[in-house]
């Protein structure tokens, strides 16, 4: 084997060892995620997909998050802004009817990940 070839090869077998436990970590954040959803009771104003007991009818359905344009009809749906929404959503949209829940920010940035794996 050409040592420019195993030279690439290295470099891909590093690069794809390295990205494993980034991957697991993710995995466990949005695991983390679900399961808070479940824990703020966000099911009960949210029909939330992959959330047990989580029919609410009172607000909009969470199916499909990522490919939203908005939250609250007027904030870029990102993950970062979706974090400090659930965090606090009337610091972002004053007179809002979204609760704050008391979920830290580590808590909300988990919860917007799970969020953004709906389609």
């Amino acid at each position: 084997m050409p040592t420019t070839c195993r030279a690439a090869c290295l470099a891909a077998l590093l690069a794809a060892s390295a990205a494993l436990p980034a991957a697991a970590q993710d995995r466990g954040r949005v695991e983390r995620g679900r399961d808070l959803l479940v824990q703020y009771r966000c099911g009960s104003c949210h029909a939330i997909p992959g959330v047990p007991g989580s029919r609410g009818q009172v607000a909009q359905s969470l199916k499909a998050w990522r490919h939203r344009s908005y939250i609250a009809g007027r904030l870029p749906n990102r993950p970062d802004v979706l974090a400090r929404w659930i965090e606090a959503p009337a610091s972002l949209v004053p007179g809002t009817l979204m609760p704050r829940m008391g979920a830290s920010a580590d808590e909300a940035q988990a919860m917007a990940a799970y969020l953004f794996t709906l389609e």
